[in-house]
């Protein structure tokens, strides 16, 4: 039933992110965007270029995944779905989690796909770009169920989407570090492995934890 559920709100928040299709394209612009206006503020310095692209990819990346935060509960508490979620026979855990893999599919994932094309314009080594993918494919969930923390606390508050971002971001500074880390290593020669298990292991507890906590938050916010 529980597996059963999950696939469901999966699939659910998957439609109706494929109906709105300009919210998707929003954060993935604004991804390319902000990570294309440094070269050109900077300029074609390969060296410089080279050192600071996985810190301007990862900025890019945790900015662009704040982009649909916001969205990631209010449309179900708008139309009273939110309500019937919290009341149905599936933990409340469950469905933040499914409803945070979601996100996460449409927000995250994309990233991960595009970020090598992102990194041609920083003059990044060719066998960097399966490290960058890696700890973006595993920093990018954290961000979404870390951010799903602060979606729900700030749930129906006026001026919400500011408060969001002061509640997050200090949380997320880990995993921009270990990321943007992971690729620095490996562009010197060293060995990114401790960086990639790091991100890893925060991906499992944040997974574990983090829903439960959310599921208490929606509980507040909607009392």
């Amino acid at each position: 039933m529980i597996l059963a559920a999950s696939r469901t709100i999966v699939r659910r928040d998957l439609l109706l992110a494929l109906r709105r299709r300009s919210d998707v394209a929003t954060a993935l612009l604004f991804f390319i965007i902000v990570a294309s206006l440094f070269p050109l503020g900077i300029g074609a310095e390969p060296n410089l270029l080279r050192s600071i692209a996985p810190g301007v990819i990862w900025v890019a990346a945790l900015l662009s995944s704040m982009l649909s935060l916001a969205r990631l509960f209010a449309g179900d508490h708008a139309d009273g779905t939110l309500e019937q979620l919290v009341l149905s026979g599936a933990p409340l855990g469950v469905v933040v989690a499914a409803k945070t893999l979601a996100h996460w599919l449409v927000s995250g994932l994309p990233l991960v796909v595009i970020a090598p094309l992102i990194a041609l314009q920083y003059d990044v080594a060719s066998d960097l770009y399966g490290v960058l993918a890696l700890s973006l494919l595993l920093g990018t969930p954290v961000l979404s169920i870390i951010g799903a923390i602060g979606a729900a606390l700030t749930l129906g508050l006026r001026g919400g989407g500011v408060l969001l971002s002061l509640l997050v971001l200090p949380l997320y500074v880990p995993v921009l570090i270990l990321g943007a880390g992971a690729v620095e290593m490996a562009s010197v020669g060293l060995s990114s492995s401790g960086q990639l298990l790091l991100l890893g292991a925060m991906l499992i507890v944040a997974g574990v934890f983090a829903p439960w906590a959310t599921a208490a938050a929606l509980r507040i916010s909607l009392e």
